[in-house]
């Protein structure tokens, strides 16, 4: 059989394997590579982001373009998130054969939209509803001027993403994502496939742990907000030890934090440190404002934590509800945590839990059902 060539533009530089939408990418590769794949994989940089030989291992070639984060590539029409991922050499590379293509991200389809790509098999990768996400970053946003970017943004957004609904093959990380898609914009051919993940077993360990944990990168506001909201209405009760964990605090969380003594904050871990925190939690607790997407920071509790503790929010549409403790409000949280603190987490709980995340998050079956839609 002749081989199978595949280009993917990613949003970004897919390694290290360190954030959402990233890991998600990095571990599709690999599992795409492991299939056979021929992987041609295009992808914008950063400052803090930029060429990783880690990246040849698993691609034919890997081609860089920067990411222009100027005024000059704003757009009226366009959403910045677009109109920001253009390259003529990345066009001309895609239009030298006939290989089919995966979009990662409504941010990388800007050829796509165009029209420069007529008559080629394409699926376009949503990391989110990315008009609802960031709608809820305005919301909670305090910067004026980041609160009116983010706004218009997701005005355009949404007008964007509604255009592709209606023309593109799409592929959602949530069931929710499906049926938004499918109820807001009439998508005519959208499919739920799972996060990539580098974990394959649940390892929660049995017994107790030794405190409640939140994890999640700090410096997305939404995020801070969540950790706030727990210090100020769930963590009033001084004897239960509370862990924050995660990038790049800001220094009004920290002050939030001193002011409890109970609380204490772990900033930046290394990948190793936050996995070790995660196994040693007694309770994962990781309230969410947003219900799109999928929460990688839950998934990441669940193969690797004992208890867990969200509410309807963060696991709304993900098929993870049985594995966790749902509470809404901040009496329910509290409820749940006076339940669970001194409860050991058994063997049965953790085979339970394996069941559930194997028959979702099983990365050679998802990469085989990828391939399937691409040829």
């Amino acid at each position: 059989m002749p081989d199978k060539h595949l280009h993917i533009v990613a949003h970004t530089v897919p390694f290290p394997a360190d954030i959402g939408g990233v890991i998600d990418l990095f571990y599709k590769i690999k599992a795409l590579h492991k299939a056979g794949i021929k992987i041609h994989l295009h992808c914008f940089t950063y400052a803090n982001r930029t060429e990783q030989p880690e990246l040849n291992k698993y691609c034919e070639k890997v081609h860089y373009y920067k990411r222009h984060r100027n005024i000059f590539s704003a757009s009226l029409r366009l959403p910045f998130i677009v109109s920001s991922r253009k390259s003529k050499e990345l066009l001309s590379r895609l239009q030298q054969d006939n290989y089919p293509i995966l979009f990662e991200g409504i941010h990388t389809t800007y050829y796509l939209q165009a029209g420069k790509l007529k008559n080629r098999k394409t699926i376009v990768r949503l990391h989110n509803a990315e008009f609802e996400y960031y709608h809820r970053l305005s919301l909670h946003e305090h910067n004026l001027l980041k609160k009116v970017y983010f706004q218009f943004e997701s005005r355009l957004l949404k007008k964007y993403e509604n255009k592709l609904a209606k023309k593109y093959f799409v592929v959602a990380v949530s069931e929710h994502d499906v049926q938004l898609y499918q109820d807001l914009f009439h998508a005519i051919n959208i499919q739920y496939m799972p996060v990539f993940l580098p974990y394959s077993l649940a390892v929660g360990k049995e017994g107790k742990g030794c405190y409640c944990l939140y994890h999640g990168n700090l410096s997305v506001n939404e995020n801070e907000k969540a950790a706030i909201w727990l210090l100020q209405n769930v963590f009033t009760d001084k004897t239960v030890p509370f862990i924050i964990a995660g990038k790049d605090p800001s220094e009004a969380l920290r002050c939030k934090i001193n002011q409890h003594n109970n609380c204490c904050l772990v900033a930046n871990p290394t990948e190793k440190e936050m996995q070790d925190i995660i196994r040693k939690a007694q309770i994962n607790i990781l309230p969410s404002f947003n219900n799109t997407g999928v929460k990688l920071k839950l998934i990441n509790a669940l193969f690797n934590g004992r208890h867990c503790v969200v509410n309807t929010a963060g696991v709304e549409g993900s098929g993870l509800e049985n594995a966790c403790h749902i509470a809404e409000d901040k009496d329910e949280f509290k409820s749940a945590i006076e339940q669970l603190y001194q409860q050991p987490f058994t063997e049965e709980e953790i085979q339970q839990r394996q069941g559930i995340l194997q028959a979702l998050y099983n990365n050679e079956a998802n990469a085989q059902q990828l391939i399937k839609w691409l040829w």
